[in-house]
């Protein structure tokens, strides 16, 4: 597939980049992508949830009432799970919920979603550029220019100019990410990708396999 090649005003230079069909242009595999979506937001989880249990909690074990005789149900301290204030049964306690797949599973979910962007011309290529410095604004009207303002958003570069971060990082629907970094989630997660064209080589002989 091949793509043009436009500068951050939004013109078209006359150049065309190929995307691997490697890469880009493969069979999705929906289980793949399932399991690798999966695995990052599970790994995003800090799993510190806790509940108190009978042993944990501060109250006396004297036995509330009589075993037997009082016309209601038996039950024992203060701490029981059946009143009010009382411990929780089979409550949270804090584990690990991550898991682990295997790389070749993961380069399948990753060329997987990608083919996915590029079936649904949700890709877009710039030329390699950086900001003189830090402005929001300039990152607004490149993104203007691209037409991809108010969509969610993800800049694709080799290695992210300090200025490009900066600029990018307080608009809400925009984010960057080093190409080496590139995952499932996030693809998936961006309605539109922008690619540098350094970045397009690199992903087109770094992810084929």
């Amino acid at each position: 597939m091949e793509l043009s090649v436009y500068n951050i005003k939004g013109e078209d230079t006359g150049r065309k980049v190929v995307l691997d069909d490697a890469v880009f242009g493969i069979q999705p595999n929906d289980h793949a992508i399932y399991l690798a979506v999966k695995l990052y937001r599970a790994n995003q989880r800090q799993g510190t949830h806790k509940s108190k249990e009978r042993s944990e909690l501060s109250g006396s074990t004297r036995k509330l009432i009589r075993q037997k005789g009082g016309g209601g149900a038996r039950r024992g301290d203060i701490k029981s799970p059946l009143l009010h204030g009382g411990a929780r049964v089979f409550g949270p306690r804090p584990r690990n919920y991550s898991f682990k797949l295997n790389r070749k599973l993961m380069r399948l979910a990753r060329r997987s979603a990608l083919s996915y962007k590029a079936m649904n011309q949700e890709i877009k290529v710039v030329e390699t550029f950086d900001f003189n410095a830090p402005k929001t604004k300039d990152f607004v009207a490149m993104t203007v220019a691209l037409g991809v303002a108010n969509q969610k958003t993800l800049l694709v570069m080799p290695q992210v100019p300090s200025n490009v971060y900066l600029s990018a990082r307080n608009v809400p629907q925009a984010s960057t990410i080093n190409a080496d970094k590139l995952n499932t989630y996030q693809v998936l997660d961006a309605h539109r990708l922008i690619f540098t064209e350094d970045a397009v080589a690199f992903v087109n002989e770094s992810f084929k396999s």
